[in-house]
């Protein structure tokens, strides 16, 4: 337990950085001198050189555990930060992101993997995978206005390299807090707790291939979060003033708290609550997009309420049909799935919000994931031997 909240610590931290910067880096952007679609791939390319580094992390974790990657990346992402304090153009700001996405992509992979394995049974693996996505909430509701209200009082320069520093602090004491679990504890094997999932007798839900269409289920999430995230800052209401556009995705995550709070949801269907959640957010884009008579606050309460159930449900299941050896695989092709969709939606959003609104290929992706599910495989998982 010493270890989870090492882990937890390290995750606020990290994503707090992370989160803070969201309504940092378009104002910052545009104050170099970059266009509304520069600033989506600026954004974007973040995400997709996450992919090398989840490669290399999926085997790296399973074969020499997750501390060394924890820390190494930790140290690393806050010395690429202290360095983006002192660009002096679009060019440079693309090229320091391109950095920040790769040493970051381990991070992810070593903590969900290493959490996973301090589990004693499926229950209590539910409870680490929400207890992850509380911290990364808890973060992110503070963090944006921190973030927005640290550049009005000193700058992006001087918040840049505070956050990088506190980046470096935390990798260092990474080493003295964070303990590798080589030998995880056998997990009871009815996965039916938490996934939903029959197994058979005799069965290791363990070694049964995941339907690699699944993986279109976080990429989708992942695409409509980054087209909101390039997006807020640019909408009318926050297009004038950073703080109001840290307070906007606040309220996102403060949904998300709620439902993270939550916690007689990790009794629930795994399963069940990663399309449920997923159905419930596609239909609150679409909203958006047709302007809907919600207000925005309400809508965006509404996305972080979807989001706090489809997040933690999305590791619950995969860690609940994957043998322990695998964890650090399973993982980082889940965090493939995230980076490539943050990679695309801010390049779509920042492509066609002149012809089409942004909230609507959100809601288009999410809805086509569901529609490639393989339902059948998924109930049927167990007997792909």
């Amino acid at each position: 337990m010493k270890t989870a909240i090492w882990l937890y610590l390290f995750l606020f931290v990290a994503f707090f950085d992370l989160h803070a910067q969201y309504p940092m880096l378009s104002p910052f952007a545009l104050s170099l001198g970059a266009t509304p679609s520069f600033i989506g791939l600026i954004l974007g390319v973040y995400s997709i050189t996450h992919l090398p580094g989840n490669l290399i992390a999926g085997y790296g974790v399973d074969r020499y555990g997750s501390k060394s990657f924890i820390t190494v990346s930790l140290i690393l992402a806050g010395i690429v930060l202290i360095f983006q304090s002192h660009v002096t153009d679009p060019w440079q700001l693309l090229a320091i992101r391109s950095i920040s996405g790769f040493v970051l992509a381990f991070l992810s992979p070593a903590c969900q993997s290493l959490l996973a394995k301090l589990a004693r049974d499926r229950i209590h693996q539910g409870k680490l995978m929400s207890g992850n996505g509380l911290v990364h909430t808890l973060a992110s509701v503070v963090s944006p206005a921190a973030g927005a209200l640290l550049v009005a009082k000193v700058g992006f320069s001087v918040s840049f390299t505070i956050l990088g520093w506190l980046l470096v602090l935390v990798g260092f004491l990474s080493v003295f807090g964070v303990k590798d679990v080589r030998q995880p504890q056998a997990l009871d094997p009815d996965a039916t707790k938490t996934s939903g999932l029959p197994l058979p007798a005799g069965t290791d839900s363990g070694n049964a291939a995941i339907p690699w269409l699944f993986y279109a289920v976080p990429l989708a999430l992942s695409c409509a979060q980054g087209i909101l995230f390039f997006e807020l800052p640019l909408i009318k209401e926050s297009r004038h003033s950073i703080l109001t556009s840290g307070v906007l995705f606040s309220l996102v995550s403060l949904g998300a708290l709620v439902t993270l709070s939550m916690l007689f949801l990790n009794r629930i269907s795994s399963f069940l609550r990663t399309v449920a959640g997923c159905l419930a957010l596609a239909l609150i884009f679409f909203g958006m997009a047709v302007r809907w008579p919600v207000p925005m606050y309400a809508s965006l309460f509404l996305i972080g309420m979807a989001k706090g159930v489809i997040f933690p449900a999305i590791a619950t299941l995969l860690a609940s049909i994957t043998s322990a050896s695998r964890y650090g695989r399973v993982f980082s092709l889940l965090s493939i799935s995230y980076s490539v969709g943050a990679f695309i939606g801010p390049v779509l959003a920042g492509h066609f919000r002149g012809h089409l609104s942004p909230y609507f290929i959100a809601f288009f992706s999410l809805m086509l994931s569901l529609a490639l599910i393989p339902f059948r495989k998924f109930r049927l998982l167990s007997t792909a031997q």
